[in-house]
Formats: C-alpha cells, structure tokens, sequence
C-alpha cells in the first residue's frame, strides 16, 4: 500500500518517532491514556486526516488512513487506533449539513480541544449490535437518550461521541439510530476507564446517559439507515485493524532481521545459520499475505463495493497470525526480544487487543460464513 500525499510519510514518521516512541512507555506505565497525544497528533494534521482540504482537512484517502494506521502501529497499535477514532468523528462531523457540528464541534476535534469516538458496544452487546439497549425516546425537538455504552475507545477523553441508540425496540436493527452526544452538556457521565494489559493509551471504558437531551439536529443518521452505517465503518474498521497487525509485524520482523546481521554465534551472524533464517521466512510470507488481504480490503472500500467478505478475511487472518508472528521474531532475538525497549512486549498486548477490536475471530469467520 502507498500513500496517495507525497507530505503523509515524512509527517506521520516524525509524529511517530518523535512523540509516541519517546513515551509509549511511560504512558504504559503509568497506566495512563494521554491527552497530550491529540495535542501532539493536532500539530502534524492527522487529526484532519480524511476531512477534505476545502474544510481544513488533508483530504487523504482511505488507503492513506490503512498506511497511516500501519506505519503509526510500528510505534504503537493502541496509539494509533485512538487517534483514528477522534478523527473519524472530525472526518464524519465536517460533512454535516449543520452548522454548528461543521464550524464548531469538527474544527475542535482537529485541533485536538476535543476528542471523538464511536459508541456502539454496551455491557451485554457487542457483536449483536442490534441488541443493543440504549434508548431513544423523541421528544418535542429532540430525543431523550438514557443507557449504558461499554468497551469505548477514548472514553478517558472523549467529548464529541456519535452515539447509537434504539428509538423503537419492536424494530430491530431497523429501529436504531445514532446522535451526537457531547459529553460537557447535562446526562452524561463518564464511568470507569479500564485496565488492560498493554493498551491503556487506547483510552477503553464506559460511560452512562441519563436522561440526556439530543436536539433534532444532533439526529446523525435516522432509524433504518444509522445500522447500514455502522456496518460499513465496521468494515473499515476491521480493515484498518488488519493494516495496525502489518505494522506490528513488519516492525518485529525488522528487529530480529537486524539484530540477527550483529549477532555472531559461532564464529558467524545468526543470519548466516539456517535455522535462524528459516525461523523468519513464516512471519515474512505470513506478513505479505495479510498485506494482500488488507490492499484488497481497502481498494473495495474506496471504490464503494461489498466488503464484508473481504474485510472480515483480512481482520480473521491478522487476528490469528499476528501473535505467533510475534512470538518468532522474539524468539529469534533470544532474551533480547524481552527487553521492553524493543516494543516487541507492547506489540503482542496490542495485538491480542486487535484480535478482539472491531470483531472477533469468531464473529469474522460467522461473516465469512455467510458468504457460502
């Protein structure tokens, strides 16, 4: 995959050597999702990333998001897949037909005063989007919105949320809708920010509506359509999670390549025995594999077609590779892949976590299924 902007490279490689890889760390450490990154992230653009240049944006493509998500995911998944959540929303705001989220909510999000997420996922409903219990109730200009959302990336930050919610329980899926939520106005609490192993920066956890007001015009997308949204920002999300997965590894694979041209044993480089090669050419062809899968995931996304199949090929595959890719290329490095300043430790967190991230492997080979 390339980059479509020729200045795209240079910056998310600066971005990325400059701010994540001096304190992903540290962030790790303590335990701690970092506010600071947007700011940072703001500097560079890349929180106007898919926003059109004609709205302040960059106007990159999608394929410019999957090289972006790869090349950050060198430094950190859980870094990258929170910067993408905000400018998602920023992205999605900056085309509303109304003003105040054009001109107010979209330019703050790019500058970073505001962070985005999505909020789909509650307690007892992931996968089954359409069990979902957060309600909807109309009222006189507007909705009354009360329910718990879980599992939320950038929940530690996020005020600008598109929100999905049932207006009509008897409907189905074809009773949900999505809002606006902006979580410094009256019915909205920020619950626990969860621990996880690895991926604090990813900001996960809960929050909680109470009777919250959502104006008519902070309707986003109307019953009937909001669920065909969803599913297909599902399947650029699971796409963009496969493309993080090559990054992880083409970074691994990099490190033990490297170290095995120093290393000597026995009177030569660990790269001129056989074993040690060898103990390479499965993550290689392993790597090159989910790249196509991803390309091909991609390419259909851009060009408007049916990517289900697709996406969901790509994101099984880099859920069940990404790990034993890992695995190796520690393994090949000896006690020296243990060493926490290789970032191969915060790779293998981060990639259990993609393997759960927009969709399990369960639920992907469920979609693939489908197609039979």
């Amino acid at each position: 995959m390339q980059y479509s902007l020729p200045t795209l490279p240079g910056l998310v490689k600066e971005f990325g050597e400059s701010v994540i890889k001096p304190n992903i760390l540290k962030w790790e450490e303590e335990r701690h999702a970092p506010r600071s990154l947007f700011n940072s992230a703001a500097k560079y653009g890349l929180l106007g990333l898919e926003t059109p240049q004609q709205f302040g944006g960059l106007g990159a493509t999608f394929i410019d998001k999957l090289c972006l998500a790869r090349d950050l995911s060198h430094y950190s998944m859980a870094a990258a897949f929170s910067l993408i959540n905000s400018q998602n929303i920023a992205s999605r705001l900056s085309r509303s037909n109304t003003a105040r989220h054009r001109f107010d909510f979209a330019p703050q999000l790019r500058s970073g005063v505001r962070v985005g997420c999505t909020a789909l996922t509650e307690p007892h409903a992931g996968s089954d989007f359409a069990a979902i219990t957060t309600t909807a109730r109309p009222t006189k200009d507007g909705w009354i919105i009360n329910g718990d959302k879980a599992w939320i990336t950038n929940a530690a930050h996020a005020d600008t949320i598109m929100l999905y919610a049932q207006t009509d329980s008897t409907k189905g899926w074809r009773g949900i809708a999505s809002f606006l939520i902006d979580a410094r106005a009256p019915g909205f609490k920020r619950g626990d920010i969860y621990s996880l192993m690895g991926g604090h920066t990813i900001g996960a956890g809960e929050f909680h509506l109470k009777d919250y007001f959502a104006a008519d015009e902070d309707l986003l997308a109307p019953p009937g359509e909001a669920f065909k949204i969803a599913m297909e920002s599902i399947n650029g999300a699971r796409t963009y999670v496969a493309a993080m997965c090559t990054g992880m590894i083409q970074d691994a694979l990099s490190k033990a390549i490297a170290y095995g041209k120093v290393r000597q044993s026995f009177g030569k480089s660990l790269l001129d025995h056989q074993g040690f090669k060898w103990s390479l050419v499965d993550v290689a062809v392993q790597l090159e594999s989910l790249t196509l899968l991803t390309t091909k995931a991609g390419q259909q996304i851009t060009k408007g077609e049916d990517a289900v199949l697709a996406a969901s090929m790509a994101k099984k595959v880099a859920g069940e590779i990404t790990i034993p890719a890992l695995t190796a290329c520690i393994q090949a490095m000896g006690a020296n892949g243990l060493k926490s300043e290789t970032l191969l430790g915060h790779h293998m967190a981060c990639a259990k976590i993609a393997a759960f991230t927009d969709g399990s492997t369960e639920m992907m080979n469920e979609r693939i299924a489908a197609s039979f």
